[in-house]
């Protein structure tokens, strides 16, 4: 294993079961991580589930972490560009050398558990491993972990959190998970452990019910927006937005965010209870969270994939939306924050996934829709095929269908200076799917950083 490169394996977790298959169960990765020595329980851990949002709060609570002088670990997928990305250690992903001695760490444990097991260990089960061994050989001081997918089956479960953050239910995966937003909390809510605390983002009536519930079942302590922490106020400004957050120890006043939309706003009020529940909200705690660490954190913290903008003249946005409450949400965020005549769209989606609910969310703000195809073959929609249900909402007038990203990106980007209204005002929102979001950005932000050389 020792003479394995990066490349061998990244090679060998693709050839395993890919993660948006599941065989719900735990018994495989519970398996794994007790050969490990049970790395999970090392460290305090803040584990996240909800449909949208989960990474970007992720990323806040680790900021503000680190902030606050601790060390932290983050496991967060899908990836954008490169699959270190979802295993950092204080901000940034492991190195390829660490990613290929993680893995020749555990493989032997990895061969262990296939002869044992009915079925052999995910692709996303055995990241799971590798993230909670990386974790405790640091060793960091809390590890910030996302579900990849749903709750209680998904395998980072087997981490008992201590503050569990659900934001906001509604439907993706509907397959897997269910097909309203009732059901699928239900799945979500198993993360939600004895003796932790729950932050909850703003849910339905329905929803909220299910997951309190959960809490009170199991006895944990309940944070919601809205009633135990929430805006106070929020206002745009340049690259951003500023907002007081009431959190569960008192108020915090102008924080400034560097991210665009509302809904980043939510996920910071929710980053925000987490932090206060893990290092201790109330005036007689140490007073780790204050206004000042708060206003120092958010002012570093990124995004990446989540309206960033990668290139200007014409202004090109790239948004991993990929169901149509995500899309709705980039939408109000691109009326708000900008003012494109026209924007132009390129969307690249998953086919099973919500794609007629995700155009009629653009319709309303994109002039054309350019259809076009990511390379992940297996469960990428046909450029033609998203470009015939495009044509029922948007018109075929104003479709237009690329097979191939870079032609796509470089037709949206000639259609949005054409047609621009005045100088500047013409926009690219290149969005549908993480892995669109993600093709899309090392494109254009290692051909930006060509043209400056």
């Amino acid at each position: 294993m020792s003479d394995l490169s990066y490349a061998d394996v990244s090679a060998l977790l693709q050839a395993r079961w890919p993660e948006h298959k599941i065989e719900p169960s735990l018994d495989r990765v519970r398996r794994l991580v007790e050969l490990l020595g049970d790395p999970q329980k090392a460290y305090p851990v803040v584990h996240l589930t909800g449909t949208n949002g989960k990474t970007s709060t992720a990323r806040m609570i680790d900021t503000l972490l680190r902030e606050a002088g601790l060390r932290t670990g983050r496991f967060t997928s899908p990836h954008l560009e490169s699959v270190r990305e979802r295993i950092t250690l204080d901000g940034e992903p492991i190195s390829e050398e660490r990613f290929v001695e993680a893995y020749a760490e555990i493989a032997p444990y990895l061969d262990v558990v296939d002869a044992e097991q009915e079925h052999p260990l995910t692709f996303f089960e055995v990241m799971t491993g590798m993230a909670y061994a990386v974790f405790a050989d640091a060793p960091v001081d809390v590890a910030v972990i996302e579900v990849g997918l749903g709750g209680s089956w998904d395998s980072t479960n087997v981490a008992d959190g201590t503050v569990s953050v659900i934001t906001p239910i509604a439907v993706d995966h509907a397959h897997i998970l269910g097909a309203d937003p009732v059901t699928i909390a239900g799945e979500k809510a198993g993360i939600i452990k004895t003796g932790g605390t729950t932050v909850m983002s703003q849910q339905s009536l329905e929803v909220f019910e299910v997951l309190l519930r959960r809490a009170a079942e199991v006895g944990s302590q309940v944070a919601r927006e809205g009633i135990e922490f929430g805006i106070v106020s929020r206002t745009l400004a340049v690259g951003g937005q500023v907002v007081s957050i009431k959190g569960l120890g008192g108020e915090y006043d102008e924080l400034y965010i560097p991210l665009h939309g509302e809904y980043q706003a939510h996920n910071a009020a929710a980053a925000v209870a987490a932090v206060e529940a893990l290092l201790g909200a109330s005036p007689e705690s140490d007073g780790r969270v204050t206004t000042e660490l708060l206003q120092a954190g958010f002012a570093n913290v990124t995004s990446p994939g989540r309206m960033e903008v990668v290139r200007q003249s014409p202004t090109v946005i790239v948004d991993a939306a990929h169901n149509p409450h995500g899309a709705e949400a980039t939408a109000a965020t691109v009326s708000e924050a900008f003012q494109f005549e026209p924007l132009i769209g390129v969307l690249g989606c998953m086919k099973d996934k919500d794609v007629y609910g995700v155009l009629e969310a653009y319709e309303p703000i994109m002039e054309t829709v350019v259809c076009t195809r990511n390379s992940f073959v297996e469960r990428s929609m046909p450029a033609e095929e998203l470009g015939e249900l495009a044509a029922e909402v948007f018109g075929e007038e104003r479709v237009l269908v690329r097979p191939h990203l870079i032609d796509a990106i470089d037709d949206a980007i000639r259609l949005a200076e054409e047609n621009a209204v005045a100088l500047g005002s013409g926009g690219v929102l290149i969005t549908g799917s993480v892995i669109t979001a993600g093709e899309a950005r090392s494109l254009l932000v290692r051909k930006s950083k060509a043209d400056q050389e």
